[in-house]
């Protein structure tokens, strides 16, 4: 069978103080901390992993925290809101969470059927929380404070926003296979049938709306998930038969992966599930210690120094 996108693999995203970005994805929201490593192109910045007990694709929400980022701006061509599959009845727990911690909520609404709540992290981050109309079977990460009964499950649906939808919708299709579900207004939701979970992508066409800005609490780049390289390679090569550039398949040490800017402005990238998040940690201490690319390896001194203690 010919190689498939398999919905979403991470999101990355932007953040502001990397303590204040770890207490709240670990404390407030209860995910796992799976991997305190650096940026690869900048190793004097943290690079951290947040998701289930394994990483499970569909469930890895990274950041890379920088203490005097600016604030960014949410607008075209940029993933301007990030969903989580909750389950039904969770929202009176999470709305008395986020109030007891100072976190910006709105009131529950509804799109395409299904419940949702909108808040923001302490960067100003969009997310929202989603009552799935089909029970979510992942088994979440759970803490004491937060259990198996309110827990994320992981991503349900990223939204895309754009002055013109057409060319990204046309890459979801003919490209990664996904379908058009449903319309309302400007909002269109397309899904891939090869995943139960992660499986949603929101394209919101804004032809008069500003154009983003890139920084703090604004997404990075939203990551497509395929088996293994050579799946990779040959949507990679389905990219530059269309006239796109992708880069080359490039080895981030728990993925590997190829990025490409989609017609829309916004930056895709290509990972694969190999080789997974154990490859240097055993999995009961992933997040536990400081895990360096191999070509930083040498700055470890330097980084233990510099980079402020996390915990």
């Amino acid at each position: 069978m010919e190689p498939r996108i398999l919905g979403l693999h991470h999101v990355t995203a932007i953040a502001g103080n990397a303590q204040r970005n770890y207490d709240f994805y670990t404390r407030v929201m209860g995910l796992r901390f799976l991997k305190k490593t650096v940026n690869f192109d900048d190793p004097g910045t943290y690079h951290f992993y947040f998701g289930d007990e394994t990483g499970s694709a569909g469930t890895i929400l990274t950041f890379f925290p920088w203490d005097h980022v600016t604030p960014g701006r949410r607008g075209t061509g940029q993933a301007t809101e990030i969903g989580y599959s909750v389950p039904a009845g969770s929202f009176d727990f999470w709305m008395k969470r986020f109030e007891a911690n100072g976190i910006t909520y709105n009131k529950p609404s509804e799109k395409f059927g299904e419940k949702y709540l909108t808040f923001l992290d302490p960067d100003g981050l969009k997310f929202e929380l989603i009552a799935s109309k089909t029970p979510d079977a992942r088994t979440p990460w759970t803490t004491p404070e937060v259990g198996a009964d309110v827990a994320t499950r992981g991503f349900h649906t990223v939204t895309l926003t754009l002055a013109s939808a057409a060319a990204t919708a046309e890459i979801l299709t003919d490209v990664f296979g996904y379908t058009l579900l449903e319309k309302h207004v400007n909002r269109s939701r397309y899904v891939t049938d090869t995943v139960p979970g992660a499986a949603f992508i929101d394209l919101v066409e804004a032809p008069g709306e500003a154009r983003s800005a890139t920084a703090g609490g604004s997404v990075h780049h939203i990551a497509f998930r395929v088996k293994d390289d050579e799946a990779e390679l040959y949507i990679r090569k389905k990219l530059l038969d269309r006239g796109l550039q992708p880069t080359p398949q490039i080895d981030r040490d728990y993925f590997h992966s190829v990025y490409f800017r989609e017609p829309g402005g916004v930056l895709f990238e290509i990972a694969t599930e190999n080789p997974g998040f154990t490859v240097d940690e055993p999995l009961a201490e992933l997040g536990t210690h400081l895990m360096l690319p191999t070509k930083h390896e040498h700055l470890r001194p330097q980084l233990e120094k510099r980079l402020a203690p996390i915990g």
